[in-house]
């Protein structure tokens, strides 16, 4: 959606799509909003507790059922084991994605991990698609005047051009942007020390797996230590999807991470808003 800073103003049920890296600010606003009316749809807890629900909890049964104690009073159904997201606790999704490299270091093999990935995508592209619905559910339901959409930071990585459509038809869309080499790396060096579920675009995997292996004199990905994988190839995915961000960005309008630092209420976030869209024009 495209507007003049008057038709922003007059439209009566803003919806807003959050777009940019982990650490820019998506949540921190969203929260922000949640006190003032505005109804927040946090994607990665809609994929934690909708889409990959039950695959968490098979891979937590498939650990219990190693444990005989835990064996016999799962087959007997006399106790049950359930998913426990909350919005900033992503735990369950993150042990389930996990991190590719050597399983007695706590990493998860090639082809699993790779499986996993196609997994969180189809939830994410599932999950995007269901904005629409809970724009209607928000509003119509629970009596929200307004939407924000918290999207995952791998939203760019999906190469499902239906997702942006949809997102660039029923919402406004405003890019978090990184603009300086300090608040890069201090995102960086946040994603490293607090890992979040990361989706990894195939081709990219494969690249950076054959470079990190090469780099190390390593043959297989099962010999990597996965923590030192992750903090290797964080700085590379990164920076790889700044074009990509840009690119979808161009559908909606851009703000900086220090902007979004400075956004204490509503009014000081619907004032910035009008920034983006009088700078646009």
């Amino acid at each position: 959606m495209k507007f003049s800073v008057e038709e922003f103003r007059h439209w009566k049920n803003k919806k807003i799509t959050l777009l940019g890296m982990s650490g820019v600010g998506k949540t921190y606003l969203s929260a922000l909003l949640r006190d003032s009316n505005w109804f927040h749809f946090s994607g990665d807890y809609r994929i934690g507790t909708r889409y990959l629900d039950e695959p968490i909890l098979d891979m937590i049964k498939q650990q219990a059922m190693q444990v005989p104690f835990l064996k016999e009073l799962l087959r007997n159904d006399w106790i049950s084991i359930r998913n426990n997201i909350k919005v900033h606790d992503l735990g369950p999704v993150l042990s389930f994605v996990g991190k590719p490299g050597n399983p007695e270091l706590g990493g998860v093999e090639l082809e699993d991990f790779i499986h996993r990935q196609a997994l969180y995508r189809d939830a994410e592209i599932a999950t995007m698609h269901d904005v629409p619905h809970f724009i209607e559910k928000a509003e119509e339901i629970y009596g929200y005047p307004h939407f924000v959409n918290d999207v995952g930071g791998s939203l760019c990585e999906l190469d499902e051009p239906s997702v942006i459509d949809s997102l660039v038809k029923h919402t406004l869309i405003l890019y978090i942007q990184v603009t300086n080499q300090e608040e890069e790396d201090k995102l960086i060096a946040r994603a490293q020390s607090a890992p979040k579920p990361l989706y990894y675009r195939p081709d990219f995997l494969q690249e950076q797996l054959a470079v990190y292996l090469a780099e190390n004199n390593m043959q297989f990905a099962a010999q990597m230590d996965p923590n030192e994988f992750i903090r290797w190839v964080f700085p590379r995915l990164f920076r790889s999807r700044v074009p990509r961000y840009e690119q979808i960005a161009k559908q909606g309008y851009t703000v900086t991470s220090q902007e979004v630092a400075q956004v204490r209420d509503e009014n000081d976030f619907l004032d910035l808003l009008e920034t983006a869209i009088a700078r646009d024009k």
